[in-house]
């Protein structure tokens, strides 16, 4: 499956959203369709740069587990407001799974005493304003939402 933008609006708040295959080789078109947003506004590099990780720690996740063994579909939906504020909402019809139920790393442990699992949510969550989880319809529901 590829990548096909859907439900375009324009206006000052703008939402959009794209369905691809979970296939990890899609995250740069998920990146580019996000990134599209901010077009024409003055934002940070540094911004940007947590965005940027945030999206392929979630899309990462979801690449990797939600299908396991195989693929489905991933919908992104993208708004950005008149503040500033940006909303990416990632659905998955994938495994339940609600990864801010877990706890978050102890980062003062060395790496080698710490369990494996749960640093990529954690680095999402120090990236972004606010973050969110549901399972709704039968589908994994992240929203993390960062002010540009």
């Amino acid at each position: 499956m590829g990548f096909h933008p859907r439900f375009p609006m324009s206006g000052v708040c703008r939402t959009d959203e794209i369905t691809v295959s979970s296939d990890a080789g899609n995250l740069y078109g998920v990146l580019d369709f996000i990134m599209g947003h901010l077009d024409g506004h003055e934002v940070s590099g540094r911004s940007v740069a947590q965005l940027e990780l945030a999206v392929e720690e979630v899309f990462a996740n979801i690449s990797k587990y939600a299908y396991h063994p195989g693929e489905g579909e991933v919908s992104v939906a993208c708004e950005l407001d008149e503040g500033m504020r940006l909303r990416v909402r990632f659905m998955d019809r994938g495994v339940p799974f609600d990864p801010l139920r877990r706890p978050d790393p102890d980062t003062t442990m060395p790496m080698e005493d710490r369990p494996i699992g749960g640093l990529g949510i954690f680095l999402v969550k120090r990236n972004v304003d606010s973050i969110e989880y549901s399972r709704t319809d039968g589908r994994n529901v992240l929203t993390i939402e960062k002010v540009m």
